[in-house]
C-alpha cells in the first residue's frame, strides 16, 4: 500500500478523524438541503464546552447523566463522557439524546451501541414538538441547537405546551416564529436537575432581540431573575463549517456557587483562536488547546476586568455584572396636545396626549424612574409626563457595547499624506503607461 494512502493514528489524529467524519456528514446533509446552524460542531468547540461544564466539578463515584437535545451524531455526548472519565474513570456516565434527522439519528444510535451504552437512550423525534424525555432531569446538558431557523412546523405543539404554564416547558414566553433557538434553552432548563448545568450554543439574537414585553425579552427576564445565567462566552467568527457568524456559549446553572450568585460573567473570546492552515467549509478558525486553557482559566478564576493572554495577539477578557444591570424599565413619555392658541387641550381635568409627540425611554432597573425622568427629560420637555400604565420591564445583554474599546481615528495630516502619495504613484504610473518616445 502506498505510504500516501496510510491513514493510521500515527498520521491522522482523533481530532482530524472527527473533522473528516463531520465533513462527510456535512456534504451528505447539504445534498438534502440542510440549513445553516443545524449541524456540525467541531471538536475544539465541544471540548471547550465540556471543560466549562466540568470546571471545578465534584465527580464522586456514582452515575452522571448527560443530555443533548439536538444530538446530531452524538459527538457532544461522547466527548462529554470522555472528559468525565479523564477526571474520574470510576464514574458511570449515562448519555441521553434526541435527534429528528433520521440519518444522523441512526449514526448516534449505532455509536452508542459501539461504545457500550444503552441505545434506547438515543431517541428519535422533534425536541420542540415531540419531547422524548418528559419528566426526566439530567446533571449536564450540552447542545448546539439550530439557530436562525423558524419553528413554523412545531407552532401548534409549542403553543399548546406554552398554554400549560409552569407545567410546560415554554411558560415564560415564545420567541419570534422565525427563530426558535430560545425554545431549546427553555427546554434544556426544564431538564436540568437541581444543581444541573448546561452549555448551549446560540447566535447573537438571544442577547438582545425583542423589545420590552416581547417573548425574547421575557425569556431573558425569566432566566436572569431566576439567577440561572452563569456566563456567556463570545467566540470568534468563522468557527463553524457552515456559517461564519459570531456565536456564543451560554453557561446556565440551576444552583450557582455562592460567590457567583446574582452575577453574570461575560467573556469576550472573539480574539482567542488560531487560524487554520486550510479552511473546512467556512471554518477558518480553531480554538487551540492554548486558547481553550485561557478561556477556561478566565471562567474559573472569575475576575472582573481581567485579560488572559497577549492583548496584541491571542487573548480573552472577563467582565462581571450584577444580573439586574441587564434590565430596564421602558417608559412611555407623553406630551400634551395644544390648540391653535398654544393652550394645552384638557379633558376631564387632565391634558390630552399628543400621539405625534409620544416617545419612549429605557431606564436602567438600577436607577429610579422619577429621578431619571427629572434629570433626562423634564429639562428639555417641561410639559412631559410618564404614562405609568404603559411601563414594561425588558432585558438585553449588549456584549459588544460592554467590550467596545474606542479606537481614535487616523490623524487628518496622515490621511492627507497617504492620499497625496497615492496620487503621485498613480500619476507616475499613467506617465509611464502613456509615455511616447520622441
Amino acid at each position: 500500500m502506498s505510504a500516501q494512502l496510510h491513514l493510521g493514528p500515527d498520521k491522522i489524529s482523533a481530532v482530524d478523524c472527527g473533522y473528516i467524519f463531520e465533513d462527510l456528514v456535512k456534504r451528505f446533509s447539504e445534498s438534502f438541503g440542510e440549513e445553516a446552524g443545524a449541524h456540525f460542531t467541531s471538536r475544539d468547540i465541544i471540548y471547550l464546552m465540556t471543560d466549562l461544564l466540568l470546571c471545578d466539578a465534584k465527580l464522586d463515584d456514582g452515575n452522571v447523566t448527560v443530555y443533548d437535545m439536538t444530538m446530531g451524531t452524538s459527538q457532544m455526548l461522547s466527548c462529554m463522557e470522555e472528559r468525565i472519565h479523564e477526571l474520574n474513570s470510576d464514574v458511570e456516565v449515562t448519555c441521553f439524546g434526541q435527534e429528528f434527522n433520521p440519518s444522523t439519528f441512526a449514526i448516534a444510535k449505532a455509536d452508542m451501541m459501539i461504545r457500550g451504552g444503552d441505545p434506547n437512550n438515543m431517541r428519535f423525534g422533534d425536541t420542540l414538538s415531540d419531547d422524548q424525555f418528559p419528566g426526566f432531569t439530567f446533571r449536564y446538558c450540552i447542545s448546539n441547537p439550530p439557530f436562525g431557523i423558524d419553528w413554523k412546523r412545531e407552532k401548534k405543539a409549542v403553543e399548546d405546551e406554552a398554554a400549560k404554564g409552569e407545567l410546560g416547558r415554554f411558560a415564560p414566553g415564545l420567541p419570534k416564529i422565525s427563530d426558535g433557538q430560545q425554545l431549546f434553552v427553555l427546554n434544556g432548563l426544564s431538564k436540568l436537575a437541581p444543581g444541573g448545568k448546561m452549555a448551549i450554543i446560540q447566535n447573537g439574537s438571544p442577547l438582545f432581540a425583542g423589545d420590552a414585553g416581547s417573548g425574547p425579552s421575557n425569556i431573558r427576564q425569566y432566566i436572569l431573575e431566576n439567577d440561572w445565567l452563569d456566563a456567556i462566552v463570545q467566540l470568534s467568527t468563522d468557527q463553524f463549517m457552515n456559517t461564519g457568524i459570531s456565536t456564543y456559549i451560554w453557561v446556565l446553572c440551576k444552583d450557582k456557587p455562592a460567590y457567583r450568585c446574582g452575577k453574570v460573567q461575560l467573556i469576550d473570546a472573539s480574539h482567542c483562536y488560531e487560524q487554520r492552515r486550510k479552511a473546512i467549509g467556512t471554518k477558518r478558525n480553531d480554538i487551540s488547546d492554548h486558547c481553550r486553557e485561557l478561556i477556561v482559566q478566565a471562567y474559573g478564576e472569575y475576575r472582573n476586568n481581567a485579560v488572559y493572554g497577549d492583548k496584541s495577539g491571542v487573548y480573552c477578557e472577563s467582565k462581571i455584572f450584577g444580573s439586574e444591570e441587564f434590565g430596564y424599565n421602558k417608559i412611555v413619555v407623553e406630551r400634551p396636545q395644544r390648540d391653535e392658541n398654544g393652550e394645552i387641550v384638557m379633558k376631564r381635568g387632565k391634558p390630552v396626549a399628543d400621539t405625534a409627540l409620544r416617545d419612549t425611554e429605557n431606564v436602567p432597573l438600577v436607577q429610579d424612574i422619577d429621578a431619571y425622568f427629572a434629570r433626562e427629560v423634564l429639562p428639555y420637555a417641561p410639559d412631559a409626563w410618564i404614562d405609568k400604565s404603559k411601563t414594561k420591564v425588558g432585558y438585553e445583554i449588549p456584549m459588544t457595547r460592554y467590550f467596545y474599546e474606542y479606537q481614535p481615528p487616523e490623524p487628518v495630516d496622515d490621511i492627507v499624506e497617504r492620499i497625496q502619495k497615492l496620487e503621485r504613484e498613480i500619476a507616475d504610473s499613467l506617465n509611464t503607461l502613456f509615455h511616447k518616445e520622441g
